[in-house]
């Protein structure tokens, strides 16, 4: 009475059932399989599953079906991850991009009175209503979504002045982060420098270890082949079972590029420390322009490596009275602002680096003056924009990607060295920026303030000419 009760409930539940044995032959199938999928029970029990059904996904549902035999465990699968098992037709009264009956899917062990199991039930749950009201959901969200974007907009719109204004005090705080990674940089270059400088050491002496070891075993290979000519077979068997030869010949090999490597790493850690070492920052000295420019191209190297190529043309200049690490930091923004010019990374699609100059030479007009410029092929800077790219926080570059505040520290360093700073720039054509310096030392009293250069700013009106004078 218990079973037949159950298998009228089977037969007229609202859900498929059927169950396949080890082989996937069908073993039950009852009415709602029967109804949507048109093959009665007698014409499909004892068949194959997927011979009858060749449109069912037969190596996921067979991965399915073999998991709940081997671990007796139930196993389920959601429409929203497999919208159907069986391409039934559903009888919803809709329209719209529904084609088939969304089903969830349940896979239920059934065991023997020895707890085997036997076979696989496998239940369909019809879910179209459900799929159709998350489409319904999703139709709403959108348009909540496009009313509270255009609220946004409106927002933005009232409150333009307010976001300026926390723009600002958040490229404060990025530069007040960057002074603190500077310090930190120099703490960690120094650093570096001691290890590196005691590797190498040891590297240089390795070397001469190498070089005796060398000799050491040729001198053998002389001597046993003199001494007892009948051992020099087993001596070149045991050379060559070593690859003695290739060894001799690649460890001085070895020894030398890790010195060349290690001698890179400490010009890296000189420049960087040099470039950011904090107790001179505000220290006036002879300085060789060559030489800061040199440093600031070796820190900048990896960044701009990738989108284009560096190219110096270097005159004969004399040292420069001036602050060092400032004269390399303005190098180091018109640099890195020449890269950005490029935007994407040519060598990705296959093109040819594009080139950064820098050149140097003394004033024509006045010999007691030395310049130095940087000159791109990039974008170029619209007219609108020249008067004001040295006002602080003025940027092109999207929110995140640049505070605005590169060009105007710039200007306010040449200007504490007495210098200028002019720019010519055509749209699609590129951009030079040229800084002239005085070589003799007799600087304005402030300019060894270091407030001072925090606090100067571009005048209202500069001179911005449209070609440079051609280097001399």
């Amino acid at each position: 009475m218990k079973t037949n009760l159950s298998e009228a409930i089977v037969e007229r539940v609202n859900c498929g059932v059927f169950t396949v044995d080890r082989e996937l032959r069908i073993v039950t199938w009852n009415r709602f399989m029967q109804s949507h999928s048109g093959r009665s029970a007698q014409s499909v029990v004892g068949e194959n599953l997927f011979g009858t059904f060749p449109e069912l996904p037969r190596q996921w549902l067979q991965r399915k079906i073999e998991g709940v035999f081997v671990l007796g465990t139930p196993a389920y699968s959601s429409w929203e991850h497999r919208p159907y098992l069986f391409r039934f037709e559903h009888s919803r009264p809709i329209t719209g991009t529904i084609d088939a009956m969304r089903q969830n899917c349940s896979f239920i062990p059934i065991e023997d009175e020895h707890g085997e199991v036997v076979a696989v039930g496998v239940a369909i749950v019809d879910t179209t209503d459900v799929c159709i009201a998350y489409g319904e959901l999703q139709d709403r969200e959108k348009a909540v979504t496009s009313a509270l974007a255009e609220l946004t907009v409106r927002n933005e719109q009232l409150t333009s002045l307010n976001e300026a204004l926390e723009h600002a005090h958040q490229q404060l705080l990025q530069s007040e982060k960057l002074a603190a990674i500077g310090q930190l940089a120099a703490g960690v270059a120094h650093e570096i420098n001691n290890p590196v400088g005691f590797v190498l050491s040891n590297l240089n002496t390795l070397d001469g270890y190498v070089k005796t070891l060398i000799r050491y075993a040729a001198d053998i290979e002389r001597m046993v082949s003199e001494a007892a000519p009948a051992l020099k077979n087993d001596m070149h068997a045991i050379a060559e079972q070593a690859d003695l030869e290739y060894l001799l010949g690649d460890a001085p090999t070895l020894v030398q590029e890790s010195r060349d490597g290690l001698a890179r790493v400490r010009t890296i850690v000189v420049d960087l420390r040099d470039f950011s070492r904090i107790d001179s920052t505000h220290v006036w000295e002879r300085a060789d322009i060559h030489r800061c420019i040199e440093s600031t191209l070796n820190i900048v190297h990896n960044e701009v490596k990738y989108c284009a190529q560096l190219v110096r043309e270097y005159a004969q200049i004399p040292f420069v009275h001036c602050i060092p690490s400032q004269i390399s930091q303005v190098v180091l923004n018109l640099v890195v602002n020449a890269a950005q010019a490029y935007g994407s990374n040519h060598e990705q699609h296959g093109a040819p680096l594009d080139t950064i100059t820098v050149r140097t030479g003394m004033d024509s007009a006045d010999p007691s003056r030395v310049w130095f410029e940087v000159a791109d092929a990039g974008c170029g800077i619209p007219p609108e924009h020249l008067k004001r790219i040295f006002d602080p926080f003025f940027t092109t570059k999207p929110v995140g990607q640049g505070t605005g505040l590169g060009l105007s520290v710039t200007y306010g360093i040449v200007n504490a060295h007495r210098g200028t700073i002019s720019v010519a720039s055509t749209v699609g054509q590129g951009t030079t920026f040229r800084v002239t310096l005085p070589v003799d030392g007799s600087l304005r009293e402030e300019a060894a303030n270091p407030e001072a250069l925090a606090q100067t700013a571009p005048p209202d009106e500069i001179a911005l000419p449209t070609q440079l004078p051609a280097a001399t």
